[in-house]
């Protein structure tokens, strides 16, 4: 049975018809992009709400999520409080316009972030564990002074425990010997290491509170004090008979120093099997022998287990109870990122920074942040939602991809085209301040932002970016996932190797957290293959089911790879054991798991553990091997692309031979690819699928073009013909049927010449500000930063590029429009037709069916950056920064200041040229670009 949007597509197909956006009935809001919606003070009206929501529907928003932060100085008087009545009722009013506009309505569970607020006491604070150390001489009687030394922790902390260690290993438990800060205790003969435990607080406050929000940081450890902050909001919503949202969101776990809570010695000896305070020697032993890592990694779990049951479930259970959903950034958490993403509805990724794909044409900004996120880190949010079960994955979008006013549309589409192929397909853009229409220009601003909203010049052609993300995340969000492998995360090396006790999976610093294994994933992605990693308790629950590995959430695998993990389970390893004899395909790269993690029954468990290490086969991994295991398999090696191909699995050529970018999805009719060339080449030529199909159509998610792709069967194999240019994007789907009637995918070849339009032009602006009137005539195309004119070099605006030609009676069968190097994005008349949109490289339009034989006029309409006005702003000393506590900083967090910014490029930039195109007709041979010569009319 085909789905509703599979039956539309087809049916596109067959009556040769255009696909556009608008056009899918069934487009669900979730494919729309949504925002970050930061509330500023909270300091929101009605008639502001309605304006805002409006924009973000009329220019293709689906969704946004309150996140009240500071406020705008000298504006207190209409700042709200969170949670108050009046915010309630505001509240009610976005919700019910939220509902008029079909835009879905969420809200972060607190304001800033981390959660927390006044109402969480210093007892429900987060909590820190303090440890004071004091060397004992024996064989007297003992007095000592056992006070926390820190005067700031003095108020509040609590002597939990104080143990006294002998040097050969005796451990006595001195902890009702204190009286009022002193210990006293006839010590037996010898040197004895006196630790004293102290419960303190870390008095985090929330970071950007609101109005109503400020206040400590939540303990995310305890039960009673995640019950305690969420009945707050219970309160808030019953009192006021308002509706909860839709989702309850959760920013990054920025919570700092929180490595204790009351009950964890208890908890540790429930779930671990011994008492960790009676080895707080090895525990906080900074030479980290054996026994010290294996304490330190029970430590770690026991950490994990807390904040997963505690905070993840409670807070999602909560949401479930009052009929809403929760989104949840679980980087930077002290937890295996695989267990506590998948314990929420929907999880999010986050990108932070610029990537660079040397993508050709693209505009590289010298003030750019690197990307902390590459794909390995990207993939931890998707996996969990593909092993769990879950639908959507999010993502927070474009954090800090260059300065506030220099990031353009182009600049967007190669990062959000990663988020794509790492399992992204809920984007939500980071962000959109909310500010009053009133407001003078550049409006309300949060200091990290992208600033999506229609205070920014790039707002004028965002409607086409969000047609792109649409089209992209409705066939993301169609079928199942279809990734290859299982990969196992091997969190027990990482706990077992960094040095420290608190260790948060932060994104900026995975590269040292991870390195082994974010290696091992680029060796599969560049090996032809995908795969979604699988913590221990997934593994645990994994099932060998009609010849595929399927997790709990009912996701299905081709095997399972265990990248060169030293350290597992021994119930995980004799687990995986079994899915071998049952039929499954079980991959080890470079080596066995070599030990068990932890030290609680080391014994016990390293017996089990070596029971089915015996049964493994001996093998050396210098060499791929294959071994039957009952019905299944063991595969072993080094080399990751042989011992990989060994699976029989077959890889994705464009990955492999011509450097694409993709993910791979099944549907009812067969598969569907989200393709792109994030790279500075592109491709024109047969490409191998790692799947098979009778026949497939391509969608263009820029255009909505689509149309049945050419196919062929080689050596029983599927190949499809692929266009793409560096940096350009395409949708691939497969059918296992024939399409009937369908139109055909218009493949085009450049003809040897192209007519440059190079003379003739004029200049004059749509929108500017500050004003410029009249025509100029630049005879070229050129940046109008260069006209002579007092504003040209400041203004934000609109430039439009007039030319009249002659069309020479050339036989093509369409025409392309290369606007070269443009800046930001333009959309092109002709005729006094519109052609479309172009906001990203490459800047082309094919604009045959505009054109007519003799003369024709073009008008190409340029909107640049903000940059050159703020800039100005500045170098005039005009006070815009007008945000309380951070207000308006640079990549590095300090106070910025754009006056010194030298005039960014606006316009066309380069020659424009119309090419001449024929429709080739595909034959089974491989076929090249034919050479491009420039001709002059």
């Amino acid at each position: 049975m085909m789905n509703k949007r599979e039956l539309i597509v087809l049916c596109l197909l067959a009556a040769g018809g255009v696909m556009q956006a608008q056009q899918w009935p069934d487009t669900p809001v979730e494919a729309r992009p949504g925002a970050r919606w930061w509330w500023l003070g909270s300091a929101v009206d009605e008639k502001n709400l309605t304006y805002n929501l409006e924009e973000y529907a009329r220019s293709g928003m689906g969704a946004v999520e309150i996140t009240p932060i500071y406020g705008v100085q000298g504006n207190d008087a209409n700042d709200i409080q969170f949670l108050s009545p009046r915010w309630m009722e505001v509240l009610k009013h976005t919700q019910a316009e939220g509902k008029r506009t079909g835009i879905e309505i969420d809200m972060n569970t607190g304001t800033g972030w981390p959660f927390g607020g006044p109402e969480v006491s210093i007892e429900d604070a987060a909590t820190k564990a303090i440890f004071q150390t004091y060397e004992i001489e024996g064989g007297k009687e003992i007095e000592q002074d056992i006070k926390v030394a820190d005067p700031k922790q003095q108020p509040f902390s609590i002597l939990s425990r104080v143990m006294a260690y002998d040097e050969k290993g005796k451990c006595i438990n001195l902890t009702a010997h204190v009286k009022k800060d002193k210990l006293q205790w006839k010590a037996p003969a010898g040197k004895w290491k006196v630790i004293a435990l102290y419960i303190g607080k870390t008095r985090q406050k929330v970071k950007r509170a609101a109005p109503g929000g400020e206040g400590y940081v939540m303990n995310h450890l305890s039960k009673k004090a995640v019950k305690n902050y969420l009945s707050r909001f219970d309160r808030a919503f019953k009192s006021s008979k308002t509706s909860y949202p839709h989702t309850f969101f959760n920013d990054s776990y920025e919570v700092y120093q929180a490595d204790w809570t009351d009950d964890f010695l208890e908890q540790f000896a429930r779930r671990r099997g011994y008492k960790l305070e009676e080895h707080f020697s090895e525990f906080l032993d900074e030479n980290r022998p054996e026994v010290s890592r294996r304490i330190v990694s029970d430590y770690r779990e026991t950490i994990s287990d807390l904040l997963l049951e505690n905070f993840s479930h409670q807070w999602t259970d909560w949401a479930h109870k009052n009929g809403s959903i929760t989104r949840n950034q679980a980087h930077g958490s002290p937890g295996n990122l695989i267990d506590i993403y998948a314990s929420v509805d929907i999880p999010e990724c986050e990108g932070f920074g610029l990537s660079q794909f040397h993508i050709e044409g693209l505009r590289q900004d010298s003030l750019t942040k690197k990307n902390d996120s590459d794909l390995s880190m990207l993939k931890y949010a998707s996996s969990a939602a593909h092993i769990a079960g879950k639908t959507y994955t999010s993502s927070e979008t474009f954090t800090w991809l260059t300065e506030h006013f220099r990031t353009s549309l182009s600049q967007c589409k190669p990062d959000m085209d990663l988020m794509f192929v790492s399992g992204v397909n809920h984007m939500f853009f980071h962000g959109t301040p909310y500010s009053p229409k009133e407001a003078e220009w550049p409006g309300w601003l949060f200091y990290a932002s992208i600033n999506m909203s229609p205070t920014n010049s790039i707002w004028r052609d965002a409607p086409s970016f969000f047609h792109y993300i649409t089209r992209c995340q409705s066939f993301l969000q169609m079928g199942q996932p279809d990734n290859d492998f299982l990969i196992y995360l091997p969190v027990y090396d990482m706990w077992n190797e960094q040095p420290g006790r608190l260790l948060l999976f932060t994104i900026h610093h995975m590269d040292k957290l991870a390195p082994k294994f974010i290696n091992a994933i680029h060796r599969i992605n560049n090996s032809g293959y995908d795969g979604d990693y699988i913590s221990d308790n997934f593994i645990r629950s994994t099932r060998f089911k009609n010849g595929q590995l399927v997790t709990s959430g009912g996701t299905g695998y081709k095997a399972l790879v265990v990248p060169a993990a030293h350290l597992m389970p021994s119930d995980v390893l004799a687990h995986l054991y079994e899915l071998a004899k049952q039929g499954a395909t079980i991959v080890f790269l470079e080596n066995y798991p070599t030990d068990v993690p932890g030290y609680g029954q080391l014994d016990q468990k390293r017996k089990s553990y070596q029971q089915t290490l015996k049964n493994l086969p001996a093998v050396s991994f210098s060499e791929t091997t294959v071994t039957p295991i009952g019905k299944g398999k063991i595969i072993t090696g080094t080399d990751y692309a042989r011992t990989l191909a060994s699976c029989n699995i077959p890889a994705e050529e464009m990955k492999t031979k011509f450097g694409l970018q993709t993910i791979r999805r099944v549907n009812d009719t067969g598969h569907h690819y989200f393709i792109s060339s994030l790279q500075n080449k592109g491709v024109d030529g047969w490409i191998t699928l790692g799947t098979n199909a009778e026949t497939a159509a391509l969608f263009n998610p820029m255009n909505g073009e689509c149309g049945e792709a050419k196919v062929r069967q080689v050596d029983g194999k599927t190949q499809v013909y692929l266009q793409l240019k560096s940096g350009e994007s395409i949708i691939l789907q497969t059918y296992r049927q024939p399409l009937q009637a369908s139109k055909p995918w218009k493949y085009v070849k450049e003809q040897p010449f192209s007519l440059r339009l190079d003379h003739g032009w004029k200049l004059h602006f749509a929108e500017s500000t500050p004003d410029i009137q009249g025509t100029f005539d630049i005879d070229r195309p050129c940046s109008w930063t260069n006209i002579d004119h007092p504003a040209a070099q400041t203004n934000m605006g609109t430039g439009v590029y007039s030319l009249d030609i002659e069309l020479p009676a050339l036989k093509a069968d369409n025409w392309i429009l290369d606007l070269g190097d443009v800046r930001e994005s333009a959309r092109v008349r002709i005729n006094g037709q519109e052609a479309g949109c172009v906001w990203a490289v490459p800047y082309q339009l094919k604009v045959g069916q505009f054109l007519k034989p003799g003369k024709n006029h073009i008008e190409i309409e340029v909107t640049n950056l903000p940059a050159n006005r703020i800039a100005e702003l500045d170098r005039q000393g005009v006070q815009w920064r007008k945000f309380k506590e951070i207000n308006i900083v640079d990549l590095r967090y300090r106070p910025a200041n754009y006056g010194h910014w030298a005039p960014m490029p606006s316009g066309l930039n380069s020659e424009v040229r119309l090419i001449p195109v024929d429709f080739t007709q595909v034959t089974t041979e491989d076929t090249k670009d034919a050479e491009v010569k420039t001709v002059r009319i």
